[in-house]
């Protein structure tokens, strides 16, 4: 998660949203039944997750399993009651459906449609080169392609990437350039530290003491694990730690004659009212949006009190993962004073893992959702790097500017068209750190020519580089580990991204605008 402070301020309503997501899953009942002959049936409940066991609090690293029940290993049998005299039972095996291979036929033609329409239907641009609106084709009906899945995400987006390159769109090594990127290894390692924390039992534990001390409700459970966060958040850099884009946009912003004074200090004081109303908010709205099957479970305190006590002593691996994961999170922190790396702080990290055997090989290849984010993580963040090379972005940016010019607008009003924009554009990014440093000046630059006053601008356009973060699975590394969580649908990540994104808009538009007024930043 990005800091709350000059890390971040912003970040606790970003983050939340892209965890609340993931931390209302729709509960599962499950019944094992057992009908001995000529007794009352008995009923045992086990709930679980549709999609996976876990859940992730990414940059805290705590990885949080299902402490109430053990996972079922096959579906129960079908009990049938005979309508014989004897009625007697009888169990039968359900028939499993084969999934149809290929691609659905209904989206794999839309999806395509829409990169077609760009490309041919739609007149290109003069300032734009027609290497650049082809691959905007190609991108647009890449994304399409993620919304109404044709194909699985990964599968779907190496079909985009091989477009880009048999049509000589892009060069193979500029397509597959992103593949080296920093950012998506320390997501793909984040995997498998993720792996640690289950085979260890680490997980099951921290999960469990959670349960114990909120798991009364599913939605005092989320509060739990996102204000958690928000606690940590101040100490903990972002998933680009190193290079983490808050610096960049303060760095920007003094090059434009804009200088935050005690930029900290500046930055959380600015931040901290719209960003607490929006942490409180986030998780109760999304409960209300997509709620969970099972709300109240007010026995499951004193069942994972006595799961504690069934688990014993932290073990030698449990101590081990805790003692890797604080060396990670302190080279996070202060890697750069010895000149190391985030991705190097995780590498090492995961090699200490596989040395003392906590973690074999053979775990972090089982891990199918390292790698599936690798594949389509990597194909977006190359061809949107690859639109801002090529100017479509620049071009966008500068159509905003011409028509904010030609309607003489009050600075109240160009601040928010100019932050919306800059917002919304982001659709078009796989990195906030790649859109900061794509957009970020000339934002402020259109801002400051509109009579915004400066710091307000800057901070604004920086609280948003966090806030859309959450707005797509491939818009931030921390959305990308969520998403891959596997808790929810890819559909309903784009459609509840908007709604939070609408939702976190009035929020800061309301009650940022008297804070800041307060504060006198305008």
């Amino acid at each position: 998660m990005e800091s709350l402070a000059l890390y971040s301020p912003s970040s606790a309503t970003s983050a939340a949203t892209s965890f609340s997501n993931r931390s209302f899953p729709r509960l599962r009942s499950r019944a094992s039944i057992s009908l001995p002959s000529r007794t009352p049936v008995t009923t045992t409940l086990a709930l679980r997750p549709i999609s996976s066991p876990k859940f992730s609090l990414l940059n805290s690293k705590l990885f949080l399993f299902n402490p109430l029940s053990k996972p079922i290993s096959k579906p129960p049998p079908l009990i049938t009651r005979a309508s014989s005299a004897s009625d007697k039972i009888s169990t039968a095996t359900p028939q499993v459906t084969p999934k149809p291979q290929g691609a659905k036929p209904i989206p794999l033609i839309i999806s395509v449609a829409i990169g077609l329409l760009v490309r041919f239907a739609i007149p290109k641009p003069p300032e734009v080169s027609p290497q650049a609106w082809q691959l905007l084709a190609i991108f647009l009906s890449t994304i399409a392609g993620l919304v109404l899945s044709p194909l699985p995400v990964g599968a779907w987006a190496f079909l985009g990437l091989t477009t880009s390159v048999l049509t000589k769109t892009l060069p193979f090594s500029a397509a597959f350039g992103a593949f080296t990127n920093e950012v998506i290894w320390l997501i793909v390692i984040s995997f498998f530290f993720a792996r640690g924390f289950v085979k260890t039992g680490l997980g099951d534990r921290i999960a469990t003491y959670f349960v114990k001390w909120l798991g009364k409700s599913t939605l005092g459970l989320s509060y739990g694990l996102t204000l958690s966060e928000a606690l940590i958040a101040p100490a903990m850099p972002s998933t680009t730690a190193r290079a983490a884009q808050n610096l960049l946009c303060l760095k920007l912003a003094e090059e434009l004659g804009v200088v935050v004074s005690s930029p900290w200090v500046s930055w959380f004081k600015a931040a901290s009212l719209p960003a607490f109303v929006a942490l409180l908010a986030t998780p109760f709205i999304l409960y209300k949006l997509y709620p969970p099957e099972t709300k109240d479970t007010p026995d499951a305190p004193a069942m994972a009190a006595k799961k504690l006590d069934l688990m014993g002593p932290v073990t030698r691996n449990e101590w081990t993962m805790i003692g890797t994961m604080l060396l990670a999170v302190s080279l996070w922190v202060f890697g750069d004073a010895l000149g190391i790396s985030s991705v190097v702080a995780a590498m090492l990290g995961l090699s200490i893992l596989l040395l003392l055997g906590v973690l074999d090989w053979d775990d972090c290849l089982s891990e199918k959702s390292a790698w599936d984010t690798l594949a389509w993580f990597a194909v977006l963040v190359g061809m949107a790097s690859q639109l801002t090379n090529l100017g479509i972005v620049s071009w966008m940016s500068n159509c905003v500017a011409k028509s904010l010019q030609s309607l003489s607008l009050s600075w109240p009003a160009a601040f928010l068209i100019l932050q919306a924009s800059y917002f919304c554009i982001h659709y078009l990014f796989a990195s906030q750190t790649g859109h900061v440093g794509a957009l970020y000046s000339a934002f402020l630059a259109m801002n400051l020519a509109s009579g915004v006053p400066g710091v307000l601008a800057a901070l604004g356009l920086a609280y948003n580089t966090n806030l859309f973060g959450a707005l797509t699975h491939y818009s931030s590394g921390q959305a990308a580990v969520y998403f891959g969580a596997g808790y929810v649908d890819l559909p309903d990540v784009f459609k509840f991204g908007f709604i939070m994104a609408v939702i976190n808009a009035l929020i800061w538009g309301v009650v940022g605008t008297f804070w800041w007024k307060f504060l006198g930043l305008y």
